[in-house]
């Protein structure tokens, strides 16, 4: 038997010997390898974080101490360890286990942001409950260097900093890496560790102390804190946390579990808040994510084991259109530039920061200072263009709307992942954007049905000086292109009947599903035409009119129902005196539990069959009686 699939929680792991937590520590990355090539997943970050998560679940006692992941990308070992290892056959899997903490699958996870730079809010408020309450528990919050470029996380820290009393642990799992190589002051402080001649003689000393020392409390670190001063001048980033006035333990050996285990112990005995400096390798245990120069394998569609190399190749994404056609725009446009939050390759800035490495800023896990800084660069003459993920877009909506369009910059958002994007959980669907933007007075908002679409609109977006602009786009394949046969002001029309008794409204990539109604209809013998609106705000005054001559008008958009472009389309519509009746289709407002794409459409009823009976019910609710 397996000592994996003996635990049936953290519990359980304080009764192992050395042999068995070894034999552990093999079985869980054995079991990371197996489930991610299977179902995809995120592979780096948890290789690293085998010996961290036992040495965490060995010391604290979960769930009484509570454990914080931040972003939850890295939970894996914590779900395994906490009873769920039997379940990661279905990693990500509709009805299996989520690709993040999930408060619906234990007791042991208490966050599922999937948000980076989050956790040490989180852990602040909660050891702040716990010296109200008066109870004696610890709160540990593991967070990454990358994450620490957040300023939230700073926000936190100082807070933190501030109370002497409250048994908190931030543990920082230092991997230099984000998806990508951390950057910024941070970083290079914390790469002085990394790559200094005398990290290992220090990293020895601190080991050899800590195994040595058999007392605790305040005695406990004053042992550590004698060792820190003797390697100082090496190794120096304590300073930047002890001026906070937080107590600092570190550099630690991410992958010595006994080490782990010593210093995690004096952290908690000390009965205040401890920062604890972990050095880990992504990846650790799998040589080829090592080796992966791009992300280490931080996250993974199914691939084989033996090569790492991916089991599908994936057909031509929606981000490979963006990347390419973002190089033509800037070897015309030396005023363009780029800008991204840690996510350089995810979001297809690579090949323009490859080409121009002066003109693609990566701020790190910042959005809200991405997009402030690209305001500042519009000031000064250049055009930026920040990508992002159309979910991060929500954090720094204040930045978009009070920033950027109240000083009318022309600033460029490219919202990557826009819609119903399906594994990763709620967090991850980027269906709030088109409704959040709306509210922004001068913004433009450009949804393209395909890539030709999207080139097009790109162009047309950085043309504009004088206002924000965001092109949106999916996930995954991009569509075929769909051709239109007239275009009318900034609309296309896609299909045209002589017989006006439906106009389908199709925004974005539901083009396609807009062509697809229109023929079921066609087959019950209604005349229908298809546009595409293209810009989708401001709402063109020909497109509202166009209703007038319609029995019924169908929107369809991968976004938020409330807010959205169908129901700023209604608003356009009366506005212009217009009647007639309208259904608004689009996604739920609700958060959504991970399963494929159109599985998730399916179930909101948001296909073409689906979308054609509503139509074909609303239009024999609106014939009068014969």
């Amino acid at each position: 038997m397996s000592v994996l699939s003996g635990l049936s929680g953290p519990a359980d792991l304080r009764d192992l010997d050395e042999d068995e937590l070894s034999r552990l520590a093999a079985e869980i990355r054995e079991l990371l390898i197996t489930s991610v090539a299977s179902n995809g997943g995120h592979l780096g970050p948890n290789l690293g974080v085998v010996e961290l998560g036992i040495a965490i679940h060995r010391v604290f006692e979960s769930p009484a101490d509570r454990v914080v992941w931040d972003t939850g990308h890295q939970a894996y070992v914590h779900k395994m360890l906490t009873g769920r290892a039997g379940q990661f056959g279905a990693l990500r899997t509709e009805g299996g286990l989520s690709g993040y903490p999930s408060r619906a699958e234990s007791e042991h996870d208490w966050v599922e942001n999937s948000h980076a730079s989050t956790s040490l809010s989180y852990a602040d408020g909660m050891a702040k409950a716990n010296h109200l309450l008066g109870k004696p528990d610890h709160v540990v919050a593991v967070i990454g260097d990358g994450a620490l470029t957040g300023g939230m996380a700073w926000e936190a820290l100082n807070n933190i900093a501030a109370d002497k009393d409250r048994r908190l642990v931030v543990i920082v799992n230092d991997n230099g890496r984000s998806y990508t190589p951390t950057v910024g002051g941070l970083a290079n402080r914390l790469t002085d560790i990394r790559t200094n001649p005398r990290y290992e003689p220090a990293l020895n000393a601190i080991k050899d102390r800590l195994t040595h020392t058999r007392f605790g409390g305040a005695k406990a670190y004053e042992a550590l804190h004698a060792i820190k001063k003797g390697v100082k001048d090496a190794l120096a980033p304590q300073g930047m946390f002890e001026d906070l006035g937080l107590k600092y333990i570190g550099p630690v050996d991410g992958h010595d579990r006994e080490t782990l285990e010593h210093a995690l112990s004096q952290a908690k005995r000390f009965g205040g808040p401890v920062l604890v400096h972990v050095l880990t390798t992504k990846g650790q245990g799998y040589d080829i994510a090592v080796a992966n120069e791009n992300d280490q394998m931080h996250q993974a569609n199914p691939f084989d084991r033996e090569t790492g190399e991916a089991v599908n190749v994936a057909p031509a994404g929606w981000t490979s259109v963006f990347r390419d056609e973002i190089v033509r725009i800037a070897d015309e446009r030396p005023d363009v530039v780029g800008i991204t939050a840690a996510m350089l390759y995810p979001v297809g800035l690579d090949a323009f920061a490859d080409k121009f490495p002066d003109r693609v800023f990566d701020v790190g896990i910042a959005e809200q200072h991405a997009v402030t800084s690209a305001a500042g660069l519009a000031m000064g003459g250049l055009h930026p263009v920040v990508a992002v993920y159309a979910t991060f877009i929500n954090r720094a909506f204040d930045q978009v709307l009070l920033d950027v369009a109240l000083h009318k910059c022309g600033v460029t958002f490219v919202l990557d992942r826009a819609g119903v994007t399906g594994d990763d959980g709620a967090s991850h669907n980027g269906m709030w954007d088109m409704s959040l933007l709306q509210i922004v007075p001068g913004l433009r908002l450009a949804a393209p049905r395909d890539g030709s679409q999207l080139r097009e609109l790109l162009r047309e977006a950085v043309d504009v000086d004088d206002a924000p602009t965001v092109v949106r786009f999916a996930k995954g394949a991009v569509s075929e292109n769909l051709p239109a046969i007239e275009r009318v002001g900034t609309y296309d029309v896609l299909s045209r009947d002589a017989a006006q008794d439906v106009l389908v409204v199709a925004v974005g990539v539901f083009g396609h599903m807009g062509i697809e109604v229109a023929d079921l209809l066609r087959a019950a013998g209604h005349g229908v035409t298809v546009v595409d609106p293209r810009w989708v705000k401001p709402v063109d005054p020909a497109l509202a009119a166009l209703a007038g001559h319609f029995d019924l008008v169908v929107t369809l958009e991968d976004n938020g129902r409330q807010g959205g472009v169908g129901a700023a389309y209604t608003q356009a519509v009366r506005d212009a005196g217009i009647d007639t009746p309208i259904q608004v289709h689009g996604v739920a407002q609700e958060f959504l539990d991970h399963a494929k794409r159109n599985v998730i459409l399916g179930r909101l009823g948001l296909t073409a069959e689906a979308v054609a009976g509503d139509t074909l019910a609303a239009l024999a609710r609106n014939t009068p009686a014969g």
